[in-house]
């Protein structure tokens, strides 16, 4: 398996990921050929090769005239889709990042995805960053991508607004979720083209993955940094063994000492109705020898702030603990088995080293038992047993 890793010491920008592609084997040929394909006013990518704090890294330069529209979502994407050398893949990617973008600055500007105006990011060197990753990216030709977590930078920047602070409103918006990396650099290390890049094409952020390294490709920023060197390490390698399913999810606890058993019942089903992945209870030992109950929930981003309502208005606790967490998971689809007692729902897996299992729903067999007066450990044998049945034999 091919998988590839963003080392963002630096942050990233559109430049800074062009220059890592190149640098490690893209041919700049190629992306100069899809950028062309768009109908743009002249554009040209120049590759130069720089010192950053003393290291060698690759700038891509986005040559072009001058100009001042402002497009929109659909404007560009009916641009990429007419483009007779990009392939479908490379239009799939390109449009989906385009998208993104879109939805952020839909979302700090208050109007809708159709109605937003790109401003400087729908210029002519934002476009060609944005077509030329996603046409490098797909070239790469890698199964997964990492990323290291992500600096911004910080202090101030002028935009078409006026002066903002750093990360800027869509770039911090195209970041919610992903693990950011404190910096003190004065400047604007992440742009919001590198932050919808990041976002669209990562599968998972963390530390460099185990791997047997094959190439590595750093792509300069336009500054040359007092502090580090402003590059951006695209690393590529192989690793034998399949990547787990990575993603991330938000941990949210909190230690209740004044709430009975009922009430805690009663708010774990609102919680799992209200949308929370995971939701649990452990026994701990409190202050002056209280014993209290330690409640853990697993959400997504979107229903974090729903969920902590919840938890405060039922509870009345003071205070809940958050962190963003990467889990990895086993590949499962859902699966049926055929039973003398009817069919029972359950989820299939895909172990590690290849084999699978297969776990009954625990919904399904209850029901089951109960109408056919059964306990319930028979029913999962029964399941079991009828999945085993449909394995080839060894």
């Amino acid at each position: 398996m091919k998988i590839a890793y963003f080392d963002c010491l630096s942050g990233i920008s559109g430049d800074m990921t062009l220059g890592a592609l190149v640098d490690s084997g893209v041919e700049l040929a190629a992306l100069q050929a899809a950028i062309d394909s768009l109908g743009l006013t002249p554009v040209r990518l120049v590759a130069e090769e720089v010192r950053r704090r003393g290291f060698r890294a690759l700038h891509i330069r986005v040559e072009h005239e001058p100009e001042k529209a402002h497009r929109h979502l659909h404007h560009i994407t009916e641009r990429i889709d007419a483009s007779s050398v990009l392939t479908p893949a490379q239009k799939d990617l390109a449009k989906r990042i385009f998208t993104c973008l879109g939805e952020a600055e839909a979302k700090v500007h208050g109007t809708t995805l159709r109605k937003v105006h790109f401003h400087e990011v729908g210029a002519v060197d934002s476009i060609a960053d944005i077509v030329g990753s996603a046409v490098g990216l797909t070239l790469l030709g890698v199964d997964r991508i990492y990323a290291s977590p992500v600096p911004t930078g910080s202090g101030y920047i002028e935009i078409e607004h006026g002066r903002v602070s750093v990360p800027a409103p869509a770039t911090a918006e195209l970041l919610k979720g992903i693990p950011l990396a404190e910096s003190q650099v004065p400047c604007e290390l992440t742009t919001p083209t590198g932050a919808a890049i990041l976002r669209t094409v990562v599968d998972a952020f963390g530390p460099l993955p185990a791997m047997t390294l094959t190439t590595i490709g750093l792509g300069a920023g336009s500054r040359d940094l007092a502090e580090q060197p402003n590059v951006l390490r695209l690393m590529l390698g192989e690793t034998l063994q399949p990547a787990p399913v990575s993603d991330q999810v938000w941990v949210l606890e909190t230690n209740l000492d004044q709430t009975s058993g009922e009430l805690v019942g009663h708010l774990v089903a609102q919680l799992l109705e209200a949308g929370a992945l995971d939701v649990y209870t452990t026994a701990i030992q409190m202050k002056k020898g209280r014993p209290g109950v330690l409640l853990t929930v697993l959400a997504q981003v979107d229903q974090v702030a729903r969920l902590e309502k919840l938890i405060f208005r039922e509870t009345g606790t003071l205070g809940i603990r958050r962190w963003l967490a990467s889990r990895h998971k086993l590949e499962r689809r859902p699966l049926t088995v055929e039973t003398t007692l009817g069919p029972i729902a359950g989820k299939l897996a895909v172990l590690p080293e290849g084999g699978i299992s297969f776990a009954p729903e625990y919904e399904a067999c209850r029901q089951l038992a109960l109408q056919h007066q059964l306990p319930l450990r028979e029913v999962y044998e029964l399941a079991r047993r009828a999945f085993e049945a449909t394995q080839p034999k060894a």
